[in-house]
């Protein structure tokens, strides 16, 4: 018995990393798909609570009529990288399995052509 609780539990806690690596890339892609939205239609009211998996969600519109989104997510996976090594891609934007890590992940989309960044920190 005890050399299959040795054999299931790493086997178990990769499986558990995998969901929440999993979580965290379905919460980014809801919230860039959120963001998108609001940006494109000015919406400068949107708040976090409109967008549950963010834990900070602002747009606002500068002097000269852009329009920033900004909205920031506590990743829940507890390893660094990912289970499989594989990039992530979210919006046209590439995040190198490396830098997918617990931490803080900020996305940033501009309605004037700047490019939309994902960052984890």
């Amino acid at each position: 018995i005890a050399v299959l609780v040795a054999i299931a539990i790493p086997i178990f806690t990769s499986q558990l990393e995998k969901s929440r690596e999993a979580v965290d890339e379905a919460n980014i892609r809801s919230i860039y798909a959120q963001l998108t939205a609001d940006v494109l239609t000015e919406n400068t009211a949107a708040t976090a609570a409109q967008c549950p998996a963010a834990t900070q969600y602002t747009v606002t519109k500068d002097a000269n009529g852009v329009v920033t989104g900004i909205a920031k997510y506590t990743m829940t996976q507890q390893k660094d990288g990912t289970e499989n090594g594989q990039d992530v891609k979210i919006g046209g934007v590439s995040i190198d399995a490396d830098d997918f890590k617990k931490g803080t992940c900020t996305i940033t989309i501009y309605s004037d052509g700047t490019a939309t960044t994902i960052t984890i920190s």
